[in-house]
């Protein structure tokens, strides 16, 4: 009898608690969001955007107003379609919407909080914009790879010239990109490590090649848990799994160049200082980090590297 009154209980009070808690959340108090068609439960809009989501979109504003709410899966999804409205919000607003969204594959061993595209505005993402300002890209420090710019062009002019006249080329044609790759690599190296990085036929060379390709694949590829993310740790689709072992792969040979410069360092192996020396010498002020960690390190020289591949 008495174990029937509890269950009875419960049954009455669970939704009576429920209701309390919920009123007294952030969630219950907050403003309407703007206004918007209705959409589907479970997959909001998805199927109404149609294969032109762009002009589907557009043609919302006329119903509905410059800001339009969507949600595209489960993610709330606001669109600007008015340059007043832009303005108001990147002048007003913009630390409220500061922060980008990030995909899951950009999740990834920590990339995304070691990028400086991707990082959440803070004390570390103004520290490492004021290092790329003051210490990198300046005149002075581009300049002075000129001629190491101009190596770097006839290297790989010849690197192909080879490919070309060699039997294998012959039969399975030149793939230049990967040429355009290394060299470009290479120069970026000189700029922020003092060095060449690549050479065509270096076994690093194809691995970081093939990873920073496959890199650029997984994240560009449609995924299901940037709609979903309470999906995320199914990764249906493998996506993370193929990231995590590229991503792997690509800060591993990063991590070489980080320490062969610590060791060369301590063994006191003087060379002109470059931007490597300029994260690694870092001491924060105040509020800043001490030092910058060898996996914030790694990151943030891959993240040049990844955006001269794109």
């Amino acid at each position: 009898m008495e174990w029937n009154f509890f269950i009875y209980s419960s049954i009455i009070l669970l939704p009576i608690l429920i209701f309390i808690l919920y009123k007294k959340s952030p969630h219950y108090n907050r403003l309407p969001p703007p206004p918007g068609p209705p959409g589907w439960p479970l997959f909001g809009h998805i199927f109404q955007l149609g294969t032109l989501p762009h002009r589907t979109i557009a043609g919302l504003k006329q119903k509905y107003g410059p800001v339009v709410w969507l949600k595209i899966g489960s993610v709330n999804t606001m669109v600007i379609q008015s340059a007043d409205v832009a303005s108001e919000f990147f002048k007003n607003h913009d630390l409220s919407f500061i922060d980008r969204n990030i995909i899951d594959t950009m999740r990834s061993k920590n990339y995304h909080k070691g990028s400086l595209a991707l990082a959440p505005y803070g004390v570390y993402w103004r520290v490492m914009r004021r290092l790329c300002t003051v210490e990198m890209f300046v005149n002075k420090r581009i300049n002075e790879t000129e001629y190491v710019r101009r190596k770097c062009i006839d290297n790989m002019l010849l690197w192909i010239e080879k490919e070309a006249n060699s039997v294998e080329g012959r039969r399975n044609g030149i793939q230049v990109a990967r040429y355009i790759f290394l060299a470009s690599f290479n120069m970026l190296g000189h700029l922020m490590l003092s060095r060449d990085l690549m050479d065509p036929n270096s076994k690093d060379a194809s691995v970081f090649f093939n990873s920073m390709k496959g890199m650029m694949e997984w994240a560009g590829h449609p995924n299901i848990s940037d709609l979903f993310p309470w999906l995320r740790w199914l990764d249906l689709q493998g996506l993370r799994r193929k990231m995590d072992r590229d991503l792997g792969r690509a800060l591993d040979i990063a991590a070489t160049f980080v320490k062969e410069r610590i060791e060369e360092n301590k063994a006191g192996e003087q060379k002109r200082k470059d931007f490597l020396d300029v994260l690694l010498e870092f001491e924060g002020n105040k509020n800043e980090p001490a030092k910058l960690s060898e996996l914030e390190i790694n990151v943030f020289i891959l993240v040049f590297f990844y955006f001269q591949f794109c």
